[in-house]
């Protein structure tokens, strides 16, 4: 049985062009399209979608609110968010809106076709790039907590770096435009707030915390 989709966008270009792509695959069928939130609730009561791509930029009522509404007056109808927006902010309020899926607009035609299929059958689907760029984000935020715990200093996190890679005194003196004596000082007091007895345990112990 096919897929039956509701398209919902502001931009009739954009629903024209999603209704053109999306026939190109069999199993999935384009049954309606909706320029606003109010439309859109209109048409997924009359229309029972299985599945609606739905913008978050609409007249009156923002996809996110539709989705809510959604959520709470047809469970059973599975929503993509379909947007230009990569903000990881807009992905976690979508995410608590209780939808299924969160593409970019720059997706290809066979990943959204796909995620439709997916979502239909109960699976989830998000933006590859809006994944990684908001896993380095928490990595990053990851990290500067580690720092701020440990009470390294940033140039101290910098020697820890040049550790890791196996750099001498003298090159690392030279990196950071410092002394060697400088350097020596600077790293015992970094085995000091890690609690290591060496070199090598320091670099360990830092990418245990995650600082590196």
């Amino acid at each position: 049985m096919d897929t039956r989709v509701l398209v919902v966008d502001d931009h009739p270009v954009v629903r024209q062009g999603l209704r053109s792509l999306l026939s190109q695959y069999p199993g999935i069928q384009v049954i309606g399209e909706a320029e606003s939130g109010p439309a859109a609730l209109e048409l997924v009561a009359k229309l029972q979608p299985d599945v609606v791509l739905l913008d978050i930029r609409l007249a009156g009522p923002s996809g996110l609110d539709v989705a809510r509404q959604l959520r709470r007056s047809q469970p059973n109808v599975r929503v993509i968010i379909l947007t230009s927006h990569d903000d990881e902010a807009y992905l976690i309020e979508a995410a608590q809106a209780g939808v299924h899926g969160y593409l970019l607009k720059s997706a290809s035609a066979e990943l959204l076709a796909e995620a439709i299929v997916a979502v239909h059958a109960g699976e989830s689907r998000l933006s590859p790039a809006l994944v990684r760029k908001t896993l380095e984000q928490l990595e990053a935020l990851s990290r500067a907590q580690a720092q701020s715990e440990s009470g390294l200093s940033d140039q101290e996190l910098q020697l820890l770096q040049l550790l890791a890679t196996g750099a001498s005194t003298q090159r690392m003196a030279q990196s950071l435009y410092l002394s060697e004596r400088t350097v020596k000082r600077k790293i015992q007091d970094i085995l000091t707030k890690l609690g290591a007895a060496s070199r090598a345990q320091a670099v360990a112990e830092a990418f245990k915390r995650g600082l590196l």
